[in-house]
């Protein structure tokens, strides 16, 4: 069946537009949820911001990432394009939020190839 050269290319071909198909790279996504007083805020401002302290002190600006929240109080970030498969984790993120007089703040651990998702409460900075 596979004797004649051509099948042989043909098949060659087959697998190697194929192959690569078979380890498809999910999404690496952070979805922010803020919340006062347990209810959504909707128009919250937030931020995701790294925060490397020296000898690690390098320019992690390219992390930084700012959104609204929507009328379910989420803002999603998405991180696919900065993560590469094989590489272990991507990043540990701070999380700074305000509306009004009202802040919040926490930190996310960005997995690769996950949707990561948190919660921060706004309270009234006194």
């Amino acid at each position: 069946m596979f004797r004649h050269p051509l099948m042989r290319l043909f098949l060659l071909m087959v697998i190697a537009v194929g192959a690569p198909a078979c380890n498809k790279e999910k999404d690496t996504k952070a979805i922010i949820t803020v919340k006062r007083d347990g209810s959504a805020v909707q128009g919250a401002y937030v931020k995701l911001y790294a925060k490397p302290v020296p000898p690690l002190a390098s320019d992690y600006s390219r992390m930084t990432k700012e959104g609204m929240t929507d009328a379910k109080g989420q803002v999603t970030f998405d991180y696919t394009g900065l993560y590469e498969q094989g590489q272990a984790g991507v990043a540990v993120l701070d999380i700074a939020s305000f509306k009004d007089s009202a802040v919040a703040y926490g930190i996310i651990r960005i997995l690769e190839e996950e949707t990561n998702e948190e919660t921060v409460n706004l309270e009234y900075a006194y």
